[in-house]
This record gives C-alpha cells, structure tokens and sequence, in this order.
C-alpha cells in the first residue's frame, strides 16, 4: 500500500476538465494516515521546528497532529475574516482576481522555525503568500510540506524559486 494509492481521483470537480485529489480516502484509513503522518515526522524532526502552520483548511488535518508530534505549536492560516482577534493578512493574485489570507498577528513570533503544512500544491498561490505573510512577522519557514504535489502546474517551482524548500509524499504528474 501507498499513500499515493489511497488518494482518490473525481474527475470534473469542481469544474470540468478538473481531476480532483481528494485526501479524505487517505484519511479515513487508519494505516495510510499513520504512513502519512510517520513520513512527515521522519522528515520534520530534529528540524527545531517552533511552530505548523497549516492552510486553510485541509492543512489543519496533518497540521495540528505534526505539531503536537514535534512539541510545537500549531497555527491557522486561514482566509480572511475567518479569525476572531487582531489579524495580519496578505493578499494575493489569482487566475480570475484576488484573494487574502490571514493570521492573528501574535500567532509567530521573530526568529521562529515555522513548517507550512497543506494538503496539496498546485499553483502555489496560497502557500507562497502564508509564506510571506510568516517571513513579514520576522518568523522562518524552514519547508513547506504537502501530501500531494502536482508538479504540472507549477506550485513547487515557484515556491523553489521564491527561495521556500518543497517537500511532498507523492505526486501526480497529470491528470
């Protein structure tokens, strides 16, 4: 069993010609979530990572287990207006517009080793603006981790050539 073979494909959603990647098989399987959450505690340890920060919202899932299993604490990278104190934010470009994403502005603090954890990186959008959005606190991303890569439409290069270190447990290299 792989990870990867556990990591349902839907064909057309959320809009035609799109091939999901839907975690939730993955993660309704006791084995496959202890593989996946072991491989990311084989890479992170040993890391003095201070803090998970996961995205919004599928980043929470593996986020908050990392942190607890690394000592550190956890925080949510979430889209605007979702958090209930003082927020810092970052906005950024998409296909079609803008979008923003938020933490509270003492959710990291200068000098801190942060891991960004998400689900999956496709464009790169969002996980380069938590990115920013942690290094404008003063913080460090030391990586940013993902259960799926689909290296096709570019996300890890940019985050690569935005200076970020990428890792993931698998890839799909096209749909």
């Amino acid at each position: 069993m792989s990870i990867k073979s556990l990591i349902r494909a839907i064909p057309d959603y959320p809009s035609e010609g799109v091939m999901f990647r839907d975690i939730t098989t993955l993660l309704k399987d006791p084995t496959g979530l202890r593989m996946a959450t072991d491989q990311f505690l084989a890479r992170y340890s040993g890391m003095g990572i201070t803090k998970v920060a996961g995205i919004e919202a599928r980043g929470f899932m593996f986020g908050t287990v990392l942190a607890y299993e690394l000592g550190a604490g956890f925080v949510p990278i979430r889209k605007k207006n979702k958090l209930p104190w003082t927020v810092v934010g970052h906005d950024y470009a998409l296909e079609y517009g803008t979008d923003r994403i938020e933490m509270h502005i003492d959710a990291v603090e200068p000098g801190e080793r942060v891991l960004v954890i998400d689900d999956l990186i496709a464009t790169g959008g969002t996980a380069e603006a938590a990115c920013i959005l942690i290094e404008k606190m003063g913080a460090v991303v030391v990586e940013c981790g993902f259960v799926i890569d689909l290296p096709y439409l570019g996300g890890r290069k940019k985050l690569e050539d935005a200076g970020q270190k990428v890792f993931s447990l698998c890839e799909f290299n096209s749909d």
